[in-house]
């Protein structure tokens, strides 16, 4: 569950390629930007590429661009309840066994957006298991995991420099606050294919996406080889295992 078309590329289109190439069933619910606008097309040929079905987005409008979502609130302006409401309604019908959203931070940037559905999900996953909460959005849900994609001090140097190259903030958790560091070199050719699907943001001269496109190749590779996520444990012990490995 992300905020914007393009995030579930950049923080974890490579475990995404990984699941789908083990058999694992995936999904990206995204909360702003909305579904017949030009960046829906965009998520859709990423999602495509990742094989990772079809958007499934709220339609929030983006903090930063009014045109994301005529006549909707910002995400950020939307009542909490509401948006939890809507992403119970998403985990009970797809019913995962893990759910990856935005840290605390809102990533390296910190964008409100992030920030607001990564409080949003883990509220959502919570109350999803509950079965008195919101009956009307079918039978509950215990989502076995819960994992943050973060960046750590230690492995954040080159993109913060890239960001710092261009005016934004570099936004790191200590490096024990990380519970899983995935190594998506295998899968990194699809994970960069679905990047430049969103082809508005590779065209944009400040947007991550572009910035990625106009380096040098091995040094944008080797920022993008390395997905980590911190774990948060949920509800009661699953009876499986449900890790970002397999």
């Amino acid at each position: 569950m992300f905020a914007h078309p393009d995030d579930e590329s950049l923080l974890a289109g490579g475990v995404l390629a990984q699941h789908r190439a083990c058999g694992a069933r995936t999904g990206v619910v995204t909360t702003t930007w909305s579904p017949d606008s030009h960046r829906a097309d965009e998520l859709r040929d990423a999602l495509a590429v990742l094989d990772a079905g079809s958007p499934r987005m709220l339609g929030y409008r983006d903090l930063r661009d009014e045109s994301s979502a005529p006549g909707r609130t910002r995400l950020c302006d939307t009542p909490i309840a509401t948006v939890v409401e809507d992403l119970v309604a998403q985990i009970r019908r797809f019913r995962p066994d893990s759910v990856l959203t935005h840290d605390a931070l809102g990533q390296m940037t910190g964008h409100p957006d992030h920030r607001s559905t990564h409080q949003a999900t883990v509220l959502a996953v919570e109350a999803a298991a509950i079965g008195t909460f919101l009956p009307e959005h079918g039978r509950p849900w215990q989502t076995p995991a819960l994992y943050f994609a973060t960046h750590t001090e230690s492995g954040a140097g080159p993109l913060a420099a890239v960001l710092a190259g261009v005016g934004k903030s570099a936004l790191t958790v200590p490096d024990t606050y990380a519970s899983v560091t995935v190594d998506v070199s295998e899968w990194l050719p699809a994970k960069w294919q679905a990047i430049q699907a969103h082809r508005s943001q590779i065209a944009a001269a400040r947007a991550l996406p572009g910035l990625l496109a106009r380096m040098p190749s091995a040094q944008r590779e080797d920022i993008l080889r390395t997905e980590i996520f911190t774990r948060m444990p949920l509800g009661p012990e699953p009876t499986s295992s449900a890790v970002l490995t397999c």
